[in-house]
C-alpha cells in the first residue's frame, strides 16, 4: 500500500513520519474503519459502498499478513490464520453482501486492534 503518495499533504507526513507501531495501528484503525463502514453498506443496500469499504479491508489485510515475520516471530503464524479466515470472511461477505460475516470479522479484528493501540501506547480512543 501505498500511503505516502496520499493526495491529501498532512496525511502523507502523518505516514511518513510515524513510527512502524504507529504505522500498524493506523493500519488496524482504518481496517475497523472499514469494516464498520462495509457493515452500513450492506445493511443499507448500497451494494458499491459495501464492495469499495470491503476491498479496501482486503487491501489491509493483505498488507498485514505479507508483513507478519515468522522468523522474528514464529507465535505469528496464529495471527496469521486469523488474517486468512478474515480474508475469506471479506470475500463471502463481498459477493453475498451478508453483513453477518463482516460482523464477524469485526469481533476478530477488534481484540487485535486495541492489544497493537495498547503495545504502541496509544490508548484505545476510536479513530477516524
Amino acid at each position: 500500500m501505498t500511503y505516502g503518495s496520499s493526495k491529501n499533504p498532512y496525511i502523507s507526513d502523518t505516514v511518513s513520519t510515524a513510527s512502524p507501531q504507529r504505522l500498524l495501528v493506523m493500519l488496524y484503525d482504518r481496517l475497523v474503519l472499514d469494516l464498520s463502514r462495509a457493515e452500513l453498506a450492506i445493511t443499507s443496500h448500497d451494494h458499491n459502498g459495501a464492495h469499495g469499504a470491503l476491498v479496501h479491508a482486503q487491501d489491509i489485510v493483505i498488507e498485514l499478513r505479507a508483513t507478519l515475520d515468522l522468523e522474528i516471530w514464529p507465535q505469528g503464524q496464529q495471527l496469521g490464520m486469523i488474517y486468512d479466515y478474515v480474508l475469506d470472511l471479506m470475500v463471502d461477505a463481498n459477493l453475498r453482501k451478508d453483513a453477518a460475516p463482516v460482523s464477524e470479522c469485526k469481533m476478530l479484528i477488534e481484540p487485535i486492534h486495541d492489544a497493537w493501540r495498547s503495545i504502541a501506547g496509544i490508548g484505545n480512543q476510536n479513530a477516524a
